[in-house]
């Protein structure tokens, strides 16, 4: 009964703690937007962004996240391969805050157990809230509504990271937001008395993206392996 006992409470073990690897870290990179105003290039980041992100690795293969991620979108028409765009000629600029949570999945094993250097490419998608403020265009200018939105969106990204010691990882990153929203670059009003104000593709919801490094701590004990 004793060693039943034992057998029992390592199990539990094992399995409570192999799936309780977390990974606590920063994120920093550039942002771009891809909507109505500006340059409509992908990967193009012209502002700073910065944030946390938080990782409970529930096996080798995937892992829950939870990012809050911070910056500037910034776009002008200046910038644009469109002539008209161009020739309009308008500037956008507002702030953004995106709380993001999803699923990580890597393309190998990624055991945190395992001593020794581990690395894999991996995809991330889930859902994702954008707190923005709202603008709209008058005679060319960006001006306020005095007032802000969260706007929903599906986060997607593709990277590779590595182990740099024990509890130490690097991840580099390339990931799209789109939003189902139109709302980002001030060229869809949300009071219904703007409407006339509105410009642009209004088929179209606004994207943007974040290119940039994760640096992360992992933290766990590692599981309880019986000798019997």
């Amino acid at each position: 009964m004793r060693y039943l006992t034992v057998i029992i409470l390592c199990a539990f073990s094992y399995q409570l703690n192999y799936a309780q690897i977390y990974e606590v870290g920063v994120f920093a990179g550039g942002s771009n937007l891809i909507g109505d105003v500006g340059a409509t290039n992908y990967i193009a980041p012209n502002q700073l962004a910065i944030g946390g992100v938080f990782k409970w690795n529930r096996s080798p293969r995937h892992s829950y996240r939870l990012s809050i991620i911070s910056s500037n979108l910034d776009a002008k028409d200046s910038k644009s391969d469109d002539p008209r765009r161009i020739d309009r000629d308008y500037e956008f600029n507002g702030n953004i805050l995106e709380v993001a949570l999803g699923m990580e999945f890597t393309f190998f094993d990624f055991n945190l157990h395992d001593d020794g250097n581990k690395a894999t490419p991996y995809i991330y998608a889930g859902l994702s809230f954008t707190k923005h403020d709202n603008y709209y265009f008058r005679n060319g200018i960006q001006t306020s509504e005095n007032d802000s939105s969260w706007a929903t969106g599906i986060p997607m990204a593709l990277g590779y990271k590595t182990t740099l010691t024990d509890h130490i990882i690097l991840a580099a990153e390339i990931g799209a937001r789109y939003t189902f929203s139109d709302e980002l670059d001030g060229s869809f009003p949300k009071n219904d008395a703007l409407f006339n104000y509105s410009f642009g593709n209004l088929n179209n919801n606004d994207w943007y993206m974040f290119t940039g490094i994760t640096l992360t701590y992992t933290f766990a004990r590692k599981p309880c392996y019986c000798d019997f």
